[in-house]
């Protein structure tokens, strides 16, 4: 076998999704041809979709070195670089790929992503036009660009403009599962309305069809759940969303375990820890951190927040998780001898760590919020080195809460257990029990905001909570589904949009029958 035909073998690997041949056939082929650039750049490549991109970042890097005009390893250097929260690198290398090349198509893709994760979406919405129309001319396949392009528009609520891009999808590929995914976000189903109606046979037609990859089958039964759901058939809705789970569940490795043993780890190694200490050093900028089970209402709380005139909304920012593991973790164990040692540091270095990754955010406002899920787990790391931040802790019934993620598709993110019924509730019990601890070792330092209490009573929820906050009343918080400079990116874009609705309060009665092996295990 020449080494072409090594090469086609390699990439034939790499097309069907083996990617650790892919490293092996690589590894061999770089014995006989050392500083072969395209050879070095598949390496990189399969490690990239391997989820190890500091290793890719070296095999791209080892690329270039052996040919700087090799504009695709560049490409894949940035992407390496902007999914290791390298922002400002990874900008430079696209902007370096356009003034080289600016057909070169797939950079538009990536860097259009890159700027909607530093929120700057018009221009994200601009380089997927770009790459948009690159593709029209080219007569190259648009469906990527235009899959982005609508999640765009649709999280700054330019709701005309992103249907009419779904049909473009659909007029391309008719059983395209995110297109019709989109479109069930969108559209509230009635049975008195053609339209929906319409397109919810439509999804079952394809369904049956039994012909989709096993990830398009759950995207488009999740789809179908909601329609059902909007239509009040609970016995349809639960056969759909169930279906949609199992297919997720099937393609996603539940790391429940893992994050079980991450909480307990937090619990046990601050046992010990004085919170009332804190870091001297800090950044003058306050951040109110929001945090929570999914679906328990942190959009929409930072939505009301953000609408303010003196606060900039960054949605949900991985940055304190990555400090937080890059400084003191060890093999996923925590090291309470770092903490210690940091926390007496005259320098914060956590807190310099944390702005310096969202320096490339173009905001001027005095506060901002910060929305990650994940951040309940290292509340104790924010009370010593972000002391002039402020918490608030959403918290919703436990299961409507549960059954809220069994609802939503997502796949889009990196909760791999939200697929499974005992798993939602064993990681809702553990997050409860987590945050019990925090109440009792800083309660002045969390406020709670109860879903159930801001439905119901929003002009007072929301004085109390700006009161918290140490922000002045502003008569836009009241008024947040109007609120778009604060894109929304979660499964929560389209009912953050609306006026404060209380249908979903106790929506769990009508499933308590479907969905025992859930709500029974919670504690």
């Amino acid at each position: 076998m020449n080494f072409v035909e090594k090469v086609k073998k390699l990439q034939n690997y790499y097309s069907d999704g083996n990617f650790k041949r892919v490293i092996e056939g690589c590894e061999v082929l770089n014995k006989k041809f050392p500083n072969n650039s395209f050879i070095l750049n598949l390496s990189g490549m399969a490690y990239q979709r391997l989820g190890q991109d500091y290793r890719a970042i070296k095999f791209f890097e080892l690329a270039l070195k052996a040919d700087n005009n090799n504009i695709a390893a560049m490409n894949n250097l940035g992407l390496s670089l902007k999914n290791t929260e390298q922002y400002f690198k990874a900008e430079q290398i696209f902007k370096k790929i356009i003034k080289i090349n600016p057909s070169y198509i797939n950079v538009y893709n990536n860097y259009g992503n890159l700027k909607s994760d530093l929120n700057d979406t018009e221009s994200a919405i601009k380089l997927f036009e770009q790459g948009i129309d690159i593709a029209e001319k080219n007569n190259i396949n648009p469906l990527v660009f235009l899959n982005h392009y609508a999640f765009a528009l649709q999280s700054l609520n330019r709701i005309t403009e992103t249907i009419e891009t779904v049909n473009k999808m659909l007029k391309i590929d008719p059983k395209n599962a995110n297109a019709h995914h989109t479109l069930s976000s969108i559209y509230k189903y009635s049975l008195t309305n053609e339209e929906t109606m319409t397109h919810l046979s439509k999804m079952k037609e394809i369904l049956l069809e039994n012909n989709l990859e096993d990830d398009q089958e759950g995207i488009i039964s999740f789809a179908i759940g909601k329609a059902y759901d909007d239509l009040k058939d609970t016995e349809m809705a639960i056969k759909f969303l169930s279906q949609g789970n199992k297919m997720m569940n099937k393609i996603r490795n539940s790391n429940i375990a893992e994050e079980i043993n991450v909480m307990n780890d937090v619990k046990n190694v601050f046992e010990d820890i004085d919170l009332s200490i804190k870091h001297k050093s800090f950044s003058n900028k306050k951040i109110i951190f929001i945090c929570g089970m999914p679906r328990s209402g942190t959009t929409l709380v930072e939505q009301i927040i953000s609408s303010h005139n003196k606060v900039y909304g960054a949605g949900e920012l991985p940055f304190l998780s990555s400090v937080v593991h890059d400084n003191f973790f060890n093999d996923n164990k925590l090291d309470k001898k770092k903490i210690a040692k940091l926390q007496n540091s005259p320098e914060n270095l956590i807190n310099d760590q944390y702005f310096e990754k969202i320096s490339l955010f173009n905001f001027d406002e005095h506060v901002l919020t910060d929305k990650a899920l994940i951040n309940f787990k290292w509340i104790g790391f924010i009370k010593i080195f972000f002391p002039n931040s402020k918490i608030i802790h959403c918290k919703r019934d436990p299961k409507d809460n549960c059954l809220s993620i069994y609802k939503n598709n997502f796949s889009g993110s990196n909760l791999n257990w939200a697929f499974n019924q005992k798993d939602i509730s064993n990681y809702y019990n553990n997050y409860n029990f987590l945050m019990k601890f925090w109440y009792s070792k800083i309660p002045e330092f969390i406020h709670t905001i109860e879903y159930e209490k801001l439905v119901s009573d929003k002009k007072n929820e929301i004085e109390k909570l700006l009161e918290f906050c140490e922000l002045e009343w502003d008569d836009k918080c009241l008024n947040h589904h109007k609120n778009t400079k604060t894109p929304i990116k979660t499964v929560s874009i389209s009912q953050a949009r609306q006026p404060v609705y209380s249908s979903s309060v106790r929506s769990s009665d009508k499933y308590k029958d479907h969905l025992k092996e859930m709500f029974e295990n919670l504690i």
